[in-house]
């Protein structure tokens, strides 16, 4: 193994090995290869076995690897790259970092015996990052020696330097520039870092209550795809639950925009594929989702923030925020899914009436959102086969669309929980005859036992 990238995700994974396999095509002496957690080990251990030139892995399946695959031969490693090295560390692979870079020999506060095997290798460590925060620093302490920091501004480096001070700071500059942080530290300590998002972004935002949010996102992708066939969505909610349900949702409701639900003429709502994306999905259906929407000319991915470290998802249109980030820099990860290498994008985020003071957090960092035209929107949609004429402004939890949208989705999500209530009966009551059936014989077997 020459080279080594970790990351932080499963599909970052896939992705990352995907390029790599594009970039070494021609030569064919070069061996990307990958290793994550959810696919099998064995498999992976007779790959590693082979031989791998360049070699993608998650932090958890990497270790496991090299405490317990005998034949894992990372003697020549040149190179190691920390992709999304922020991300890694936010999901809890901080003591696993440190423990792969003591047994691959990297750990600048090694032990004698490690300092020696460094010494007699030549290496170069890689350390990418969309912030530089305390936990970074670390990171950056303990595996790179002299470290050139590339891609940053002066302003982000300054900032990024004072907020991370303290008793237990590690700093990655040099002591030349800490001295003119410190002349500087009151002006520094008053600013705010802008987000450098696309110019060719168009950032809007929707205020909508709790009760209407379901169907206002229907009728704002209803709208998306009716206006363009072609059309790649993102939406990105908090939870793997709310994943699961909205994607049954997006996926199987149909109706009829007519008042009275005619069950002849339904069909459905939304007619382009659905995919889902999250952490508790098998690998394989996590896989299938993820390589079917990047193929996929026209279709809509509901996913947590799985998807919005680092992925490429070719012509991705728009990013619909159905749960709002909790912290603002989370907001640029996820609208960087489009707008990317000079392509136009859309983002939506949708907010509850008391997240509105939200909106002032992100124009503290330079993203400015505009309000989305939904009344225009929803008045473009017939209800009952008219569509509707010139009116006075209505509410938009009483709007005809919404209530007739509304309706629709009651009585599909009352139909499904019928047939869950139904299967589980059925299971219930099945466990309840052979329990009768079981006591039965018991009874049975016991008059026999008096009768001998």
């Amino acid at each position: 193994m020459a080279a080594l990238v970790l990351v932080p995700t499963r599909e970052l994974c896939l992705q990352v090995y995907g390029i790599a396999q594009q970039l070494v095509h021609r030569f064919h002496w070069i061996v990307p290869g990958y290793i994550m957690g959810g696919e099998n080990r064995a498999k992976e251990k007779a790959r590693l076995r082979k031989g791998i030139s360049i070699l993608i892995a998650t932090p958890g399946r990497l270790l496991d690897h090299l405490q317990h695959t005998s034949s894992f031969v990372y003697s020549n490693l040149r190179w190691i790259v920390f992709d999304e090295a922020d991300s890694i560390l936010e999901l809890g692979f901080g003591k696993a970092l440190e423990d792969i870079l003591e047994l691959l020999g990297s750990r600048n506060d090694a032990s004698e015996q490690n300092k020696n095997k460094m010494e007699s290798m030549q290496r170069q460590n890689l350390l990418l990052s969309a912030t530089l925060n305390e936990k970074v620093n670390r990171l950056a302490k303990i595996s790179l020696k002299n470290p050139v920091m590339i891609g940053l501004e002066e302003q982000n480096k300054t900032s990024d330097s004072s907020s991370a001070r303290g008793k237990n700071h590690t700093s990655l500059l040099s002591d030349d520039e800490e001295k003119i942080l410190e002349k500087h530290s009151t002006k520094v300590d008053q600013t705010v870092d802008d987000f450098k998002l696309p110019a060719q972004l168009v950032q809007r935002y929707v205020k909508v209550s709790c009760g209407s949010r379901l169907a206002i996102l229907l009728t704002i992708l209803k709208s998306l795809f009716e206006r363009q066939l072609s059309h790649k969505v993102v939406v990105f909610l908090s939870t793997c639950d709310s994943v699961d349900f909205h994607h049954t949702v997006l996926n199987q409701l149909e109706w009829t925009s007519g008042l009275q639900l005619d069950m002849d003429k339904k069909q459905k709502f939304l007619n382009c594929k659905v995919f889902r994306l999250h952490g508790n999905m098998d690998q394989d259906d996590r896989k299938k989702s993820f390589l079917g929407f990047s193929s996929e000319k026209s279709a809509i991915l509901v996913s947590t923030d799985v998807a919005a470290r680092g992925l490429d998802f070719p012509k991705v249109k728009c990013i619909i925020q159905y749960d709002s980030p909790g912290d603002a820099s989370e907001y640029v990860h996820r609208v960087g899914r489009t707008a990317r290498i000079g392509e136009k994008g859309e983002a939506l985020l949708f907010l509850q009436p008391v997240e509105i003071d939200y909106l002032g957090d992100l124009k503290l960092h330079g993203a400015l959102l505009t309000e989305y035209p939904l009344q225009k929107v929803l008045d473009s949609f017939p209800v009952n086969g008219q569509r509707l004429h010139k009116r006075k402004q209505i509410s938009l939890d009483m709007h005809p669309w919404i209530m007739s949208l509304q309706r629709a989705l009651e009585s599909f999500v009352t139909s499904e929980v019928t047939h869950i209530f139904f299967l589980y009966s059925v299971s219930y009551g099945y466990n309840i005859l052979l329990l009768m059936h079981n006591e039965a014989n018991k009874e049975q077997n016991n008059s026999i036992d008096c009768l001998l």
